[in-house]
């Protein structure tokens, strides 16, 4: 039969604080912060519940594991560079209803990263295509994939940049690692040939192997204003599309409408206050 943990207030002062301290230096020792931290209450929980040392042991370790999952998912989500914190639960899909919230659920899954499949979110100006695209990003990072976000042409910098400093090399290669790459603002700048051939590269080096995820304000008719090349924009688009997923996103700007909505709403109650006023 298996025993409680041995109660702590039946031994020294002294000496519970010296095996305190040892169980301290070990845990520090072997980087487990969490049972650093609760193994005190932790044991003591066991004691009051009668728990068998195996008990005690199981929630120690899966305290620790579970506190570790919850700060590798935050490193991820820190590590991808979003603009700004948003979330899929966050997203209002009433607002838009060109937006299939199946698929968007779907999203947040990460088979589709794992296979390598491409996502293109096309649509005007306030429409919820960043917010869809860093939400889903933060829902892959959040499951464990290395995820990195940027907008066109900071990617075009950085990989013009790399190719003056003979650098190209080491940085495809860091952008390989990445499982999912959120590419925001495509098309809003014309790329010259330069440039769009090196973007073609890092597309072609993930093609089928590493997920893409981009948001666009051009429709696919409108890509060759981007890759004024059309055999390269006609093999951007292909690569884009090949077993990808497309949501189109519509024209009507959400912060349009929610600024209209709030100016009706002050010219509203400024009406109200006038009216008190001259009563």
């Amino acid at each position: 039969m298996t025993t409680a943990p041995a109660e702590r207030k039946a031994m020294p002062g002294t000496e519970m604080d010296s095996l305190d301290a040892l169980i301290d230096r070990a845990c520090r020792s072997l980087a487990m912060p969490t049972i650093r931290d609760r193994f005190s209450e932790i044991a003591e929980a066991s004691l009051r519940q009668q728990a068998s040392y195996k008990t005690f042991l199981l929630e120690l370790l899966e305290a620790e594991v579970e506190n570790r999952d919850e700060r590798r998912r935050t490193r991820l989500v820190r590590d991808a560079k979003f603009r700004r914190p948003k979330r899929i639960e966050d997203f209002n899909f009433s607002v838009n209803p060109n937006i299939p919230q199946e698929v968007v659920n779907t999203l947040t899954e990460p088979a589709w990263v794992t296979a390598g499949r491409p996502l293109c979110l096309i649509g005007d100006s306030g429409t919820g295509k960043t917010h869809l695209l860093i939400g889903i990003g933060t829902a892959i990072a959040e499951a464990g994939l290395k995820v990195r976000y940027t907008t066109t042409a900071n990617l075009v910098n950085e990989l013009s940049e790399a190719a003056n400093e003979k650098q190209l090399t080491r940085v495809y290669a860091r952008y390989d690692k990445v499982d999912l790459l959120c590419l925001d603002e495509f098309g809003y700048v014309e790329l010259d040939k330069v440039g769009a051939k090196l973007l073609f590269q890092l597309f072609t080096d993930r093609e089928e192997r590493r997920a893409i995820a981009i948001a666009t304000n051009a429709p696919f008719s409108e890509w060759p204003k981007t890759f004024t090349d059309q055999r390269l924009c006609r093999a951007v688009v292909d690569r884009m599309t090949f077993n990808g997923t497309i949501i189109e996103t519509g024209s009507e700007s959400y912060r349009a409408q929610s600024t209209q909505a709030r100016l009706l709403e002050q010219r509203e109650r400024d009406t109200v206050d006038d009216g008190t006023q001259t009563a």
